[in-house]
């Protein structure tokens, strides 16, 4: 999912460790997916930094909004606006401005670890047919392997492609920890604050601009567009911050 590879590390011994590099990040494509309308996906906002798109993010009430931490490291609120109801990127809906920018104090930049951000509004949204939050998981609630997701966004529609500016979505089902620890080692780490989603043939995954974006399965909020090697590779799953496991973060923030 991320739209660029690490050079290759040379290891010294055998039995060397390996030096800690940055995982690679997504830069927001839905790929293998179709145009959508926003009121099929009215939890859907987009993230804007003075204005203009940066990242996706969820609905989980008229006063919260949930993207990823790795879209607002560096940023300050005021600098943070989201758009809601909105099919089209940069453009229509409702703008409201960020009053309280809540990043998870244990993110990392280095792993994505703890990779969410609860955001304050400084108004309450007027929920509607095109704008409505979206349900919350159980802390800590287990997803089977398999069960199907939805992703959507406005990232390119194909690995270093352009933009898409009408909203997009796609179905994947989700990956076990397990496998999904297994095709990301040794080099990067697949952490319990992570879930993971994606075809085993391929063809269908978040990229590039989705950053931050909804992972819904069953109607619930499961995860955060993350992180992840290439677009829709087989190989690799899209890795998102797992909403079950930091849900008490989210609760403890909004009160949700």
């Amino acid at each position: 999912m991320i739209a660029f590879i690490l050079g290759i590390v040379l290891l010294a011994t055998a039995n060397a460790s390996l030096p800690r590099t940055v995982v690679p990040r997504l830069d927001g494509r839905i790929v293998g997916g179709s145009s959508v309308d926003i009121s099929e996906y009215p939890y859907q906002i987009s993230l804007l930094w003075y204005g203009s798109h940066i990242c996706g993010g969820s609905i989980i009430s008229e006063n919260y909004v949930v993207t990823a931490a790795h879209c607002t490291d560096g940023s300050s609120a005021s600098s943070l606006s989201i758009r809601a109801g909105s099919s089209i990127r940069n453009s229509g809906g409702s703008v409201v401005s960020v009053s309280v920018l809540n990043q998870h104090p244990s993110f990392d930049y280095w792993s994505l670890d703890y990779d969410i951000s609860v955001l304050s509004l400084s108004s309450s949204l007027s929920l509607g047919s095109n704008i409505a939050a979206i349900s919350l998981p159980s802390e800590n609630q287990q997803l089977a392997a398999g069960t199907e997701s939805v992703v959507s966004g406005w990232g390119t529609t194909s690995e270093s492609g352009a933009a898409a500016n009408q909203l997009q979505a796609v179905s994947v089902p989700l990956v076990s920890l397990s496998d999904c620890q297994a095709a990301y080692s040794p080099w990067y780490s697949v952490t319990d604050r992570m879930l993971c989603a994606g075809s085993s043939e391929g063809g269908r995954d978040a990229c590039q601009g989705d950053s931050g974006g909804p992972l819904v399965a069953d109607n619930l909020l499961v995860g955060v567009v993350s992180w992840g090697i290439g677009c829709a590779r087989p190989q690799y799953p899209g890795v998102y911050a797992s909403v079950p496991n930091l849900r008490s973060y989210i609760s403890q923030v909004s009160g949700i």
